[in-house]
């Protein structure tokens, strides 16, 4: 395997799965002069990374709580400053629990730059969490830029959920802010939608004749749907963190 298909695999494996310049390229990343080692990411990452954002199965909690006195803003940086989404969500959870909140600009650079997947609805929550002048504002930045990007399918409807549930504790109203933005946004990529199945039936009937692409047309669902925002799950999260918080803050 050459160096190049390796760097592209571990990219991959890390969360970078779409690259792309943005108007927050300028923000300077938080990022680890050194590699976590196998051990740090077996104790920090591997029993949380999946398990955090599920309400139901608390065995992670008991987990937690075993290692609460170790839990540090040394612990936390490091894990926010490994470049890969399951070490950064982590870092990102633990980092609110213990109230950290010098390092919401770290978690908020990360959010804006989205250079990992699976990672911006932490942060997202997280930032709701908080429920902070300055995260509410990540929030509204990371909206106002990718609310215009309907070719990036990242993480513009967890974020607007968010901001939707902070209306609701906090009596205000930016959702409406985004609405017409997130119903244009919603629209185009249906539009790239069909042009992407054109597309593909265009190869389909020139590797195996009209007939298949007419059917693979059909067998297509040309309704847009559009998803409905629901804080219910977001509630439920941000209400056991706050639960956690008092016994690990």
């Amino acid at each position: 395997m050459n160096d190049d298909l390796k760097n592209q695999m571990n990219l991959h494996s890390a969360g970078a799965t779409v690259r792309h310049a943005s108007v927050f390229n300028h923000l300077e990343t938080y990022r680890n002069d050194f590699q976590l080692s196998q051990e740090f990411i077996d104790k920090w990452a591997l029993p949380l990374y999946m398990k955090i954002r599920h309400i139901g199965d608390n065995s992670w909690i008991d987990y937690l709580k075993q290692i609460k006195d170790e839990i540090t803003e040394e612990v936390t940086l490091a894990l926010l400053g490994d470049f890969n989404w399951r070490t950064r969500t982590v870092g990102a959870y633990l980092s609110a629990l213990k109230n950290y909140e010098n390092q919401i600009d770290i978690i908020g650079i990360h959010l804006l730059k989205s250079e990992v997947c699976y990672a911006g609805d932490l942060y997202a929550l997280i930032f709701a969490f908080y429920n902070k002048p300055k995260t509410i504002e990540y929030l509204n930045q990371y909206l106002e830029y990718y609310l215009q990007k309907p070719e990036l399918y990242f993480d513009q409807e967890s974020v607007l959920e968010a901001i939707a549930y902070l209306d609701t504790v906090n009596n205000t109203n930016n959702l409406s802010k985004h609405l017409n933005q997130w119903n244009k946004m919603l629209e185009s990529r249906g539009e790239i939608s069909k042009i992407r199945n054109i597309q593909i039936a265009q190869i389909i009937e020139e590797q195996e004749g009209k007939d298949n692409a007419q059917k693979y047309l059909s067998s297509l669902n040309q309704v847009i749907i559009n998803p409905e925002l629901n804080i219910k799950n977001i509630s439920e999260q941000i209400q056991l963190l706050h639960e956690l918080k008092n016994y690990f803050a």
